[in-house]
């Protein structure tokens, strides 16, 4: 759809606020995270080996960038998430139940479609954690969402104590109102996924959409995703209603972790069964990693968000359309 700047907005911070409020965020955020989900740092990759099966192909359809790396003899791909790299990361660092990890993720997605949420650049905490078989539940899942959204929230009062110019801006809605894709679907089967969310979004403040990836009863997805980190029956996104656009506002994408039974299902339901002689997925399926909760949760969009932006592009330095620049220019906004 393109970049719009919406009619009458005037950024409220100068440059130099708006670096210092990406920077407090940032610190906030990630120490409140790691609190609530008892989290610890670990630093990440920018390049994986294709042939591990670690790259994250997201919708399928999406090309990795890549290069050679000529002592070593091989090719590499630069990440388009770490969903699977901190599974396998779990693994090897012998993390106990109730402990995980995040990381700062940083990706490139060449195919993007350009607006004002989304760029080429992709900056994201990554987070996963182990849990027990018996923890492997939807109530697991819910009470990990309310925790996340618990920490932006008090992210954003902390934004505001700093930062008077936005301190009427309204307040994210704590409460959290869950509902799945196809419950979405049946309440409005004439509108789009994202038009659905909208709808959703604006009614209740904050929203977890449920079960995103598998075919709905219309034979239509929700949303793609990939069948080989998240189990499409109790995974979904935080969204929450961005007064300033006027629409749906997604954050985080997250979910419990596939087990070898679900993979076998959704590798097979996605015409993805070569990827059964991948090293990660060869593990999985025969049941050495271990059962995960994780999720992404996006840098530049949360400060957008909390920050009172109209465009990613005030948060983040990237590379834009000859239509993005014009557009921000005559609206005076400056891209970094």
């Amino acid at each position: 759809m393109g970049s719009y700047i919406p009619v009458g907005y005037k950024p409220r911070l100068t440059l130099y606020e708006t670096q210092a409020g990406i920077s407090l965020i940032k610190r906030t955020f990630q120490d409140g995270l790691c609190r609530a989900l008892r989290l610890k740092r670990v630093s990440a990759p920018l390049f994986v080996d294709p042939a591990s099966g670690l790259n994250d192909d997201l919708n399928g359809i999406e090309r990795p960038v890549a290069f050679d790396i000529p002592f070593v003899g091989t090719d590499a791909q630069v990440v388009q998430s770490l969903a699977k790299w901190k599974r396998m990361a779990l693994y090897r660092y012998d993390v106990y139940p109730g402990k995980g990890i995040v990381t700062d993720m940083n990706a490139i997605r060449r195919d993007e479609e350009l607006d004002n949420l989304h760029s080429v650049y992709v900056d994201q905490w990554d987070w996963e954690k182990v849990i027990t078989r018996e923890s492997r539940t939807m109530f697991t899942l819910k009470e990990t969402v309310r925790a996340i959204v618990g920490c932006i929230c008090d992210t954003q009062l902390t934004v505001r104590g700093s930062f008077p110019q936005i301190s009427n801006e309204k307040l994210l809605e704590r409460d959290v109102y869950f509902v799945t894709a196809q419950e979405l679907e049946d309440m409005y089967p004439t509108l789009t996924p994202q038009e659905r969310e909208s709808k959703a979004a604006k009614e209740h403040g904050t929203i977890f959409v449920i079960g995103i990836g598998g075919k709905l009863k219309s034979g239509k997805r929700h949303d793609g995703r990939a069948p080989d980190y998240d189990d499409w029956s109790m995974n979904g996104d935080i969204i929450f209603y961005n007064e300033l656009l006027g629409r749906a506002f997604e954050v985080s994408s997250m979910g419990i972790r596939v087990d070898s039974e679900s993979l076998d299902k959704q590798l097979t339901e996605a015409g993805c069964d070569n990827r059964r002689s991948l090293t990660f997925h060869k593990m999985l399926l025969s049941g050495e990693l271990p059962l995960t909760i994780g999720g992404g949760i996006g840098q530049s969009r949360l400060c957008m968000l909390l920050l009172g932006k109209a465009h990613i592009g005030e948060v983040q330095s990237s590379i834009w359309d000859s239509e993005t620049r014009r557009v921000c220019a005559e609206a005076g906004v400056t891209l970094l």
